[in-house]
């Protein structure tokens, strides 16, 4: 194939330091710097693979990479600033991608396939490997599920981003790993076939999450298999299945929406009836979790904190938003909003607090603002249970959610919807936390309201929701607002038969031998 190799809270620094570790055992063996350049699917040290020490480094290596700030730091997200939702502070790269001028190339994603196919990569080493080492059947199991689990995460990321009834994108060689020059799948069809069989097995080999031990929290578990293949056929249009996973989830027993809709972005309830899939964070360890609340922070954090500025929520999110809905203040702050700033009850965008003019829309996103709301330490430095003291990795200890039951709940509404069946249940018991009344004979447009308002700011990414629905092109023909009303960008050019995925970077494209052929169109 073509990929280079260049080179969670307290309850998961075990896990945390073993993927270190395993990390730099990787960077002995291998003798690689930063400018080897190896194909993705390289095989491993013929070294490793040889004990139940090595089957755990090895599994615990696959979710190193989730901290990367090119996964769910930043990483996709700048795709979705495609979207309706999202103003960014102004920079090359975001504006090409606003407008849909990019060629792939752009510092800020071209690595997104790299890393994604070096996960995978990983995962295809556990799957081939582990059977080989003595280890107790239990324990083989759940390893293998966990490696079924990720590949799939990662492989439906880069499937619908990529991939399209014309060609969908290459499936690694799992069992020859010497194989590395794979052409893209005949369609996008033929990843997400692959991909739901890889999330059936990890679901029959995975324990539920509720029987794992808090050291073991972060790992893949049985509901986030069954959720991402209800995430899986929706973007296949299998509705039959969508609603067959989604209702094994609501049948489990296993989760149930937090009472209070601002609760679920708590650290308390990282790990919450709520939450099916998130990256595990930690402030105390600089080498795990998110970066994304610093990244949505104010550009400089008003001089408290190193706030990145980089993504923020338009008007035209705002006004989604019934007046009424206790969602929105959850997750915006408008001018005159009161919110806890490191122990202080502050006001924003007024006095001390007023927005740079790098903020775009006039507007923040609440939804991650907690871990900023705890008082400095005594000698005035931060408090590094909630928030990374270092500024250039602006981590916390909020989990940052890819998947709670909320989306599952929704996800259900919507494949029940695009099949003639009522899904005013399912909708309502959404509206009902927001505070909202009951709606009778739901339609499609109530779900699409209700998913942009439930998951505004979040990583089940609104501009490929709009992509699916066949609404992007009318949606982006119309101009986006600051909150005073001024135009921050005018209408754009959508069009479907070519934006509807995003262009492979070049690089990979020139060391694939021609095995990989850039989308049509870009």
């Amino acid at each position: 194939m073509q990929l280079f190799k260049k080179h969670k809270t307290n309850k998961m620094k075990n896990l945390s330091l073993l993927v270190l570790s395993f990390v730099l055992l990787l960077g002995a063996t291998a003798c690689e710097s930063e400018l080897d350049l190896v194909p993705q699917g390289a095989p491993s040290s013929g070294n490793f693979w040889k004990t139940p020490a090595d089957a755990k480094a090895g599994v615990n290596a696959i979710y190193a990479l989730y901290s990367d700030d090119n996964m769910y730091g930043r990483g996709f997200f700048w795709l979705n600033n495609a979207s309706d939702d999202i103003g960014t502070k102004p920079r090359q790269n975001a504006e090409r991608i606003k407008n849909f001028i990019v060629d792939g190339a752009e510092s800020d994603t071209k690595d997104i396939w790299r890393i994604h196919y070096e996960i995978m990569k990983r995962c295809n080493d556990v799957i081939r490997n582990i059977p080989k080492i003595n280890l107790d059947e239990k324990t083989k199991n759940i390893m293998l599920g966990e490696a079924y689990f990720n590949h799939a995460v990662m492989h439906l990321e880069l499937a619908y981003h990529y991939g399209d009834d014309r060609a969908g994108i290459p499936i690694q060689d799992r069992e020859n790993p010497t194989n590395v020059y794979v052409p893209r799948a005949k369609n996008v069809a033929e990843n997400y076939a692959y991909i739901a069989a890889d999330l059936v097995k990890a679901a029959d080999l995975l324990p539920y999450f509720n029987e794992l031990t808090p050291d073991n929290y972060g790992r893949a578990h049985k509901t986030a298999a069954w959720g991402y293949l209800v995430r899986t056929y929706l973007y296949a249009k299998d509705w039959d299945n969508a609603i067959k996973y989604a209702n094994m989830i609501v049948a489990s027993g296993k989760h149930k929406l937090l009472d209070n809709f601002e609760d679920v972005f708590k650290i308390k309830n990282n790990w919450s009836s709520e939450y099916i899939w998130s990256v595990t964070s930690s402030a105390e360890n600089t080498s795990l979790g998110s970066i994304f609340p610093g990244v949505c922070l104010e550009d400089k954090g008003w001089g408290a904190y190193n706030g990145w500025g980089n993504f923020y929520p338009t008007k035209e999110l705002f006004d989604t938003y019934d007046p009424t809905d206790k969602r929105r203040s959850a997750t915006i702050l408008q001018k005159g909003d009161k919110f806890l700033y490191f122990g202080e009850l502050v006001t924003f965008n007024e006095g001390k607090y007023i927005v740079s003019s790098s903020n775009r829309t006039g507007y923040q996103f609440n939804k991650y603002m907690e871990p900023f709301g705890y008082p400095k330490t005594t000698s005035g430095g931060i408090d590094i249970r909630y928030v990374n003291a270092n500024g250039d990795k602006p981590s916390t200890a909020l989990n940052v959610p890819l998947l709670r039951y909320a989306d599952v709940i929704l996800m259900l509404a919507e494949a029940k919807l695009m099949k003639g069946l009522n899904a005013d249940t399912e909708i309502n018991m959404i509206r009902h936390r927001a505070g909202l009344g009951d709606l009778a004979g739901a339609t499609l447009t109530d779900l699409k309201r209700e998913r942009r308002c439930e998951l505004a700011g979040e990583w089940t990414d609104r501009h490929f929701d709009l992509v699916r629905w066949g609404d992007a092109q009318a949606t982006y023909a119309k101009p986006l607002h600051h909150y005073n009303g001024t135009v921050i960008y005018p209408a754009r050019n959508f069009n479907p038969a070519i934006h509807h995925v995003w262009p492979i970077p070049p690089d990979e494209i020139a060391v694939s031998k021609g095995a990989l052929t850039q989308n049509k169109g870009w």
